[in-house]
């Protein structure tokens, strides 16, 4: 596959002396050295995170904005190359997981939970219309604990997002996904 786009969901809020933080400049970096281009929401926190790791390793940036919603916010993190204003939170989310291959899941609030579970829902919902499901990757012990709760609360399918415990467990992940004639076993 050429040029995969993963898109990674995260807080807005954390900040660069955040090991959370950390975690995205190194999962950005990591992605962009893989030859993958790095998607988010485009705004600060783990969004800016991921989207400076991939830009200092010379990777493509979308951040998919919503100008609308956040008139408060400037636009884009200086980190993207290419921006993609929604007009609703709804638009926003759904463009994010039209336009990628994988999605990534770090840790968040409510507004993280709120794309993981709809990315979910639609990798669900895929085999239904002959679709084919999105995969997930969420990192973190937060997910690892919502994640399994969810499946048996909800009745639904949990193996179709992958827990990790670290950024190198999802990319490792990402890649399967991505170049599975390049991974070996």
């Amino acid at each position: 596959m050429h040029n995969p786009v993963i898109a990674v969901i995260g807080a807005s809020q954390t900040q660069p002396e955040d090991p959370d933080y950390r975690d995205g400049v190194r999962l950005g970096r990591l992605l962009a050295e893989a030859g993958c281009t790095v998607a988010s929401g485009g705004y600060g926190g783990l969004m800016e995170a991921v989207s400076a790791g991939a830009a200092q390793a010379g990777g493509r940036v979308i951040g998919v904005t919503a100008p609308a919603v956040f008139p408060g916010r400037s636009g884009a993190n200086q980190y993207v190359t290419d921006e993609r204003p929604a007009a609703t939170i709804t638009e926003r989310i759904q463009d994010l997981l039209t336009i990628s291959n994988v999605v990534v899941a770090l840790p968040g609030s409510l507004g993280t939970l709120a794309e993981l579970v709809l990315a979910w829902n639609i990798a669900f919902v895929a085999p239904f219309s002959a679709g084919h499901s999105l995969p997930i990757v969420a990192v973190g012990p937060t997910w690892g604990e919502l994640v399994p709760l969810l499946t048996e609360r909800l009745a639904t399918n949990g193996d179709l997002v992958r827990c990790v415990d670290t950024v190198e467990d999802a990319i490792a992940v990402v890649l399967r996904h991505v170049n599975p004639e390049e991974t070996p076993g």
